[in-house]
This record gives C-alpha cells, sequence and structure tokens, in this order.
C-alpha cells in the first residue's frame, strides 16, 4: 500500500511538472544531444589535462616528444617554407643554448617584433625551454605604442626582423637599455640568425626544471587604459586553449590547419600554433593575410581546416566571383566574429562543413565555442545546468553596460532573452588557475567581487552577450573604451591622445561607429573646433606615422563643443547613435579617409551613399 501511494505520487509529481514546464522540457530534450557532444567533450579534456599535469608537462617538453616520435613530419609551412619537426627543435635548441650562453635565465623576459615566418614560432619555444618569457609585440605598432610595450613588460632584450629595423630605429633612444638582436640583415644590432648558425642544438637541461605555472609569454591587448597592455599567458592557458580547441572540433594528426592571422594574435599564435606545437598536426601560414590567396593555400597544402577571424569571411566572400566553385579540401573553420548576416552565405558559397564560432579574450578567463554550428551563437549552456559553467550574465545598464547591484548588493543573473555583461568567475586551480594583466592594478580594475555570493570574483569581460530560449549564446556588443576593427582592439583613449596632440592639444573624442557590410567598428574622431582651424591632411600624416592602420580614424568630425558630464567624461552615446551618417548632421563637417591616398576627404551625401550601399568599400 506504501508503494502504491509513493508511486502514485511520483506520478502525480511528474504529471504537474509536465504540465507547468513542457516547453522548458521541450527544449531540453531537444538540446540534449548538443549537450551530450559538449560534456563528452569537456571529460576528455578533464582526462588529458590530468595526464600532462601528472607529468609536469609543459609546451616545449610536449613539443620534443612529439618531434621525437616523427622527426619528418612537417611541422609548418609558411610563405611555402616547410620545417619539419626535427628542424624547428633544433632551431628553437639553438635559441635556447644562444640565449643561455648571454647570461638569460628563467623568467627574464624579451620581447618579439617579427612578421608571420617559420622563426617566429621557433623563438619563443626556444626561449621557453630555458624560462625566459617572450613578449609578442604586435607587428603594426609605431612610435609610442611600441616604445610602450616593449617598456611595459620590462623586456631585457628585443628580437626583431630586417623588415622593421627603421621602426626600432625610431624608438632606439627610448629603449636604450633594451639589448637589440636583428634577425638577418646589416644593421648594427647583433646579427641573431649568423649567431645561432653557430650556437649548440643539443636541448637545453633548463627544460626539465620548468613548470606548467611558469609564464610562457606575454600577449598584449588593448583595453580601457589605453595603450596596449602584456596579458600573462602561462604554459597551462596556451594547453588548455589548444586542447579545448583540439578536442572542440575533433581534430586528428592527418588534418592541415591553415590560419592566415598574424602569430602575435591569439587565434593564430595560441589555437592554430598551438595544434602543431601539442598535437602533431601541420600549421600553415602566410606573412600577410591575402584574399586572393586564401583558398589557392588551402587546396595546394590540402588544409582540412582554417582559422578566422570575421572580416576574413567577408573578405572571401567579396573576393569571390559569383557562379564559380572554390577548390578545397576545409570541412571545417573556426573563429570568432562572423556575422550572422552572412554566416549561412559563406558557408553555402565555400562548401564548409562546420563553422565553430567561438567567443574568447586574451586576457580573460571566459571562454565559449559553439560546437553545432549553430547560426550566429558562440556558445551555449545547458537549460537543466547552469551550476556546470563558470561563466554568467548579469544584468547592466543597457546603454553604459555598467553591471547593476540589486537590493542585496549582489547582481541579479540576466533571464533568457535578457542582454547582460557576460563575467567568469575566478579561481586559482590548476589550468583554470586566472592570471590577468601584468599590470597587478590593471587586472584589478576588471574584478568585480561580491558577483552572486558575498566573497566570490568575477572578471568583467565588458562585452554584452544574450542567450535565448534554448541556452545558446550570442555576441552583441562590446561596452568600455574600445571598439573591434579588422580584428584588432582600437583603445579610444590611445587614439584621442594622439589626434588632440596632433592638433594643439584641442578636445578630442574618438568612438566606434557601425558601417554597413563590415565587422566591428570603424573609428571616429570628433574634433571640438570650427571647420577652418583643423587642417586634416597634416592631420592624416601624423596619425599614419603614429598608429597603427586600423587604428586611424576613417571618420573625422568637428563640433563647437564637445558635451560633457559632471566628472568631465565625454557624452558619447548621442554621438554613437548619429554615427557618420551626414544626413542627420548637416549642421557639422564631416570627413572620411581616402584609402588610396591615405588623406581626409569632406564626406558628401553621394559618398554617404556609396557606403551605405556597399559601393565605397572602408
Amino acid at each position: 500500500m506504501l508503494v502504491y501511494v509513493i508511486v502514485s505520487l511520483i506520478l502525480v509529481a511528474a504529471s504537474l511538472l509536465v504540465r507547468c514546464h513542457r516547453k522548458w522540457l521541450y527544449r531540453v530534450i531537444k538540446t540534449l544531444p548538443r549537450d551530450a557532444k559538449n560534456l563528452h567533450v569537456i571529460f576528455k579534456l578533464s582526462s588529458k589535462l590530468k595526464h600532462w599535469s601528472k607529468q609536469e608537462d609543459t609546451v616545449p617538453t610536449i613539443f620534443t616528444k612529439l618531434a621525437k616520435e616523427h622527426p619528418d613530419k612537417t611541422a609548418l609551412i609558411i610563405d611555402g617554407r616547410r620545417w619539419s619537426y626535427q628542424e624547428l627543435e633544433t632551431f628553437s635548441n639553438r635559441v635556447a643554448n644562444f640565449f643561455k650562453s648571454q647570461g638569460y635565465k628563467k623568467g627574464d623576459v624579451v620581447a618579439l617584433l617579427m612578421e608571420n615566418r617559420p622563426e617566429y614560432l621557433g623563438l619563443w619555444l626556444g626561449l621557453a625551454k630555458i624560462g625566459v618569457v617572450t613578449s609578442l609585440i604586435n607587428s603594426h605598432l609605431l612610435s609610442t605604442p611600441l616604445t610602450h610595450s616593449i617598456l611595459a613588460s620590462h623586456n631585457k632584450g628585443l628580437i626583431y626582423g630586417s623588415d622593421f629595423r627603421q621602426v626600432v630605429e625610431d624608438i632606439k633612444e627610448q629603449i636604450q637599455q633594451v639589448v637589440l638582436y636583428e634577425f638577418g640583415g646589416d644593421g648594427n644590432a647583433t646579427d641573431l640568425k649568423k649567431q645561432l648558425e653557430a650556437s649548440p642544438s643539443s636541448l637545453p637541461e633548463e627544460v626539465f626544471g620548468l613548470r606548467q605555472q611558469d609564464l610562457l609569454f606575454y600577449m598584449y591587448t588593448s583595453g580601457t587604459t589605453g595603450l596596449p597592455k602584456p596579458a600573462k599567458i602561462p604554459h597551462t592557458r596556451f594547453i588548455l586553449i589548444a586542447t579545448t580547441m583540439n578536442f572542440a572540433l575533433d581534430l586528428s594528426p592527418s588534418d592541415v590547419l591553415y590560419s592566415p592571422l598574424p602569430l602575435y594574435h591569439a587565434s593564430a599564435g595560441v589555437f592554430s600554433a598551438g595544434q602543431a606545437l601539442l598535437f602533431g598536426i601541420t600549421f600553415v601560414g602566410r606573412k600577410k593575410f591575402s584574399a586572393s590567396n586564401f583558398w589557392p593555400d588551402c587546396q595546394q597544402y590540402k588544409c582540412t581546416v582554417a582559422n578566422y577571424i570575421g572580416e576574413v569571411c567577408r573578405y572571401l566572400l567579396a573576393a569571390h566571383k559569383p557562379g564559380t566553385t572554390v577548390q578545397h579540401n576545409v570541412m571545417k573553420m573556426c573563429g570568432n566574429g562572423l556575422r550572422p548576416q552572412i554566416w549561412q552565405q559563406f558557408k553555402d558559397t565555400f562548401s564548409i562543413g562546420q563553422i565553430y564560432e567561438f567567443y574568447g579574450s586574451t586576457e580573460g578567463n571566459a571562454f565559449l565555442i559553439s560546437m553545432d554550428g549553430k547560426l550566429g551563437a558562440v556558445g551555449s549552456v545547458p537549460l537543466w545546468g547552469n551550476w556546470l559553467v563558470s561563466t554568467v550574465l548579469i544584468q547592466c545598464n543597457e546603454n553604459t553596460g555598467e553591471p547593476i547591484r540589486n537590493r542585496q548588493g549582489l547582481y541579479s543573473r540576466c533571464k533568457r532573452g535578457e542582454p547582460g555583461l557576460l563575467v567568469g568567475r575566478i579561481v586559482q586551480q590548476g589550468y583554470k588557475s586566472f592570471q590577468g594583466y601584468l599590470d597587478s592594478s590593471a587586472t584589478e580594475q576588471k574584478v568585480l567581487r561580491d558577483v552572486l555570493v558575498k566573497g566570490d570574483a568575477y572578471f568583467n569581460t565588458g562585452d554584452i552577450l544574450v542567450e535565448d530560449e534554448y541556452g545558446y549564446l550570442y555576441f552583441k556588443d562590446r561596452t568600455g573604451d574600445t571598439f573591434r576593427w579588422k580584428g584588432e582592439n582600437v583603445a579610444t583613449n590611445e587614439v584621442e591622445a594622439i589626434v588632440s596632440e596632433a592638433i594643439g592639444l584641442k578636445d578630442c573624442m574618438v568612438i566606434g561607429v557601425q558601417v554597413p557590410n563590415t565587422e566591428g567598428r570603424a573609428g571616429m574622431a570628433i574634433i571640438e573646433s570650427s571647420e577652418d582651424t583643423i587642417e586634416v591632411q597634416s592631420l592624416a600624416k601624423v596619425l599614419k606615422s603614429k598608429l597603427p592602420s586600423y587604428a586611424i580614424p576613417l571618420f573625422l568630425r568637428t563640433v563647437p563643443t564637445l558635451p560633457k558630464t559632471a566628472t568631465q567624461k565625454y557624452k558619447k552615446l548621442e554621438f554613437e547613435k548619429q554615427g557618420f551618417n551626414v544626413t542627420k548632421i548637416p549642421d557639422t563637417s564631416v570627413f572620411v579617409l581616402d584609402l588610396k591616398s591615405l588623406d581626409y576627404v569632406p564626406l558628401t551625401r553621394d559618398m554617404y551613399d556609396d557606403i551605405m550601399l556597399g559601393r565605397i568599400r572602408l
């Protein structure tokens, strides 16, 4: 009788649950295959990481084992130059032994300024073998940002390619304490290429004294403070990212991965290069991205996987001749920033089997990846298991992106369909240990405390995402004083400072404005001045000499006064709404950067219409 009562109660409860949560149960059942696949990858990942952790394996020790297992297999192909695993092992050993002979030791820092080439990976890998940390410098930087990047991470030396001789010469006085090593060429610095030829090729014993928590290199990111900031990448983080991507995409050593992105960029330098260094997958790259050579490269080298950022996909579509078929073997593409508006068109045009869109940042701890190809999604959360993930969407001000505390002094989770600020829970355990920036004060500025419970801490990504009714997450917007253009973060404070200096320290505000058929936001400098006092041509010349190409504002606008808040912060919202729409701002002067002459010219109504219709591409 008791059993009958218990069973009856269970059935009644189940019936009530189904009636009250029918839609929720339907969605849970519908997304079970997705969630099961995600859990399978997590279990595989956990097992592999435990194995490497038990052996205290680091990036150099894992690579050395691969080189011994298949020394003759091709590890790298960059601009047609092939390096086998043994060649990369030998070169990196020479690097390690040379810098060891020069007195470099564990914890020292050396900057690397070089274009994509096989030696790039070999140089930082070799330095890592003796515990030296490499600062991977953005090769587009000039003048003040470049000087800052070199000094910010306390570099003892600087390795640069001969192509950057003049760039380094221009800042030589500001970095006098840094020892210079030029790779190739006949400059005044130490000829590193020549020195390495005479360096021993044996594996240095220091490699066996490395620990997984040791720093591997610094990667730079532009944040709210303006100039590039070095983010700490230990061996654990490199291994975690590369391994996650390997298992999420279900890659094998027979795959060949193509990435035309710069190796100082995490997509190419960690995700893509990590497949070669940790998993025996051949990596193919180029000195510079080329839309016309992307698919021919993939076909020539029989690439099966490719890496992208959103701009790459748009360029490839723009370069494609309608009605023609592209021959290649690429079945999987992985990256971030692919616009939903062109997602399906891109996939169909180039016959891509599946697209894996991910979300992540160099310095952050929030990482998401969509493994089932859901259009526009950057990841997903199980409807039944929010507790499984360490990322949370919290309520924020829709205009400023500032998180909003509730009556309990904590932050509230967003409802599904409600845009929210993405934050990642901070833990200090194994591969998930949070590192942040080299500058601890810069890291602290990005940390939110007492988020869901008293005493917890989360990293503020500064990005707005939204979760749909099935648990899929979509990128919505970026907050703060940065915007993304041409696959790079642009710090508005940095650009404002340079523009202001160039125009006689007048007030200047820089914003990102949306342009149709492009990813991210284009820069727009709004200057407090009358029309006849700004020499736009001389301004363009200064900006070209002091800013990387992607950071130069594409638009200029002059206004009589720049509105400010009571705390002297610029009121940007109205300007962001107006953008460069000359039909809405006829009373001010607007200029656009001519990409051929690289000079600013007045933005006419006809030019505005051409930009909006895609006849003028920016």
